[in-house]
């Protein structure tokens, strides 16, 4: 069998302190590049653009090699699924019919080399961040949609943005661990646990690499290409953080810390 690839938080179009959009596009078609000669399928899971909104006849500019390299991989034979984030939600089917993927908007269950896994972004999930999922809520209501998709998009894209820099900068996690009790992410997988197991929990949002080990299970956070470069890798049955470039830290802790 091939290998199960698990990346997310590219934040395409953001130019951070660390790397330019451009930058940080040249060395994902690299990483997607090789990861097609071994792979099974990937998943890309949420914030794979700053900011993505889909008029009825106008995307978001920019982002050509990127995903003229998933079409290819696509092509290829190898499936690729796509999970819309906080910052990239309001992608509708452009990608889907274009790339022929299929974008999943919650968690979903699914089962890889004799494991069961919980995999999505992770925004709005667990206890806590009360307004961001109030937020949520307003701008996953279809009228809100069609309400923004009337501003002429040169408005619409210039608004967008400035509150997408906003958000990230309000809602910036601290970049360290954070404690169990601490952590929104690791109690939602402890309360899911507590329901059904699932041998790995997967997720993004948080930009942070952390391999979280509680009784039999596994939280997994896929960090960031921001700052981490880090992405998930399932190999008989062994789900791992892996690094493609820099040298920061994994975050490997257990249910006592």
């Amino acid at each position: 069998m091939g290998k199960i690839y698990f990346a997310s938080d590219f934040h395409l179009g953001l130019n951070s302190p660390f790397n330019s959009s451009e930058e940080r596009e040249k060395l994902l078609v690299s990483w997607l590049l090789k990861v097609a000669e071994d792979a099974e399928r990937i998943y890309l899971v949420g914030d794979l653009f700053d900011f993505w909104f889909e008029y009825k006849y106008t995307a978001p500019k920019g982002f050509v090699r990127f995903l003229g390299t998933l079409a290819s991989i696509k092509d290829s034979g190898i499936p690729i699924e796509i999970f819309t984030g906080n910052h990239d939600m309001w992608m509708f089917d452009y990608l889907e019919k274009e790339l022929g993927v299929p974008i999943h908007r919650n968690p979903i269950s699914i089962e890889h080399q004799g494991k069961k896994i919980l995999l999505g972004h992770g925004d709005g999930l667990g206890p806590g961040d009360h307004g961001y999922k109030f937020i949520k809520k307003v701008f996953a209501n279809p009228v809100c949609q069609w309400l923004f998709a009337r501003i002429h998009p040169n408005l619409g894209f210039g608004v967008a943005n400035f509150w997408s820099g906003k958000s990230r900068v309000n809602s910036a996690s601290p970049d360290y661990f954070l404690g169990v009790h601490h952590e929104w992410l690791v109690q939602y997988c402890h309360e899911i646990e507590a329901k059904k197991h699932y041998d790995y929990y997967v997720f993004g949002h948080r930009h942070l690499p952390i391999e979280y080990q509680f009784g039999q299970s596994k939280y997994i956070n896929l960090g960031d290409w921001l700052k981490y470069y880090t992405y998930g890798v399932l190999e008989d049955g062994n789900l791992q953080l892996m690094r493609y470039r820099g040298k920061e830290t994994i975050f490997t802790v257990n249910e006592n810390q």
